[in-house]
């Protein structure tokens, strides 16, 4: 039996290119906001593009915040991808607004510090910065694609680095996020879904 995962769907990121990719990767995947769903899943997906501040309030309007202290807490996947895993930071700081974020992953996230590279559009380097199944059969310094202008300030829990985003990737215990977008990312994106969902099983 294919795991299950949800795509968590709270009215922000490329649901269907993350639900696509997914089942390319193996899995048996749901787009819902349902809450039962969102954590009954072998895994949860939580895509996010836009703004920090509306990606918190879509995700608190379905309790989404919740769902994924939840899943933490019962040691279940969760993979959260561009604003999606920005959310899971202490806070985000967009225009002067410091907003709230989930508090699973210690650090602010702000604008990156250098305005001529702004907005982060495309291929970059990936250095892995610690060990996690997420890089299983991917080498060391392979390219993924991002689309972004924020980026965590905090590498307490990097697993990997860009020249522009200390926390490019970062994972705690079972949570886990990307700023590129897997989806986005080829060959070697493919693969970290389908590292996710191996996760699930």
């Amino acid at each position: 039996m294919k795991p299950s995962v949800v795509v968590l769907d709270y009215g922000s990121g490329n649901l269907r290119s993350a639900e696509r990719a997914l089942v390319r990767a193996g899995a048996s995947v749901e787009v819902t906001a349902d809450p039962d769903a969102a954590l009954d899943a072998d895994g949860l997906a939580v895509p996010g593009v836009g703004a920090f501040a509306a990606c918190m309030a879509g995700l608190r309007a379905v309790g989404g915040d919740k769902l994924i202290a939840q899943r933490l807490a019962a040691g279940r996947p969760v993979l959260g991808i561009c604003v999606g895993m920005q959310v899971l930071f202490q806070a985000g700081v967009e225009h002067s607004q410091l907003t709230k974020g989930c508090g699973l992953l210690p650090g602010t996230v702000r604008e990156v510090d250098n305005s001529e590279l702004l907005p982060v559009i495309g291929w970059c380097r990936v250095t892995q910065t610690d060990h996690t199944p997420l890089w299983e059969g991917i080498a060391d310094g392979s390219y993924m694609y991002f689309v972004h202008s924020y980026t965590p300030d905090s590498t307490k829990h990097s697993i990997g680095s860009t020249e522009h985003s200390p926390a490019a990737a970062s994972a705690r215990r079972n949570v886990m996020g990307t700023q590129f977008h897997p989806e986005k990312s080829g060959a070697d994106g493919l693969r970290v879904y389908e590292n996710f969902v191996k996760l699930c099983e």
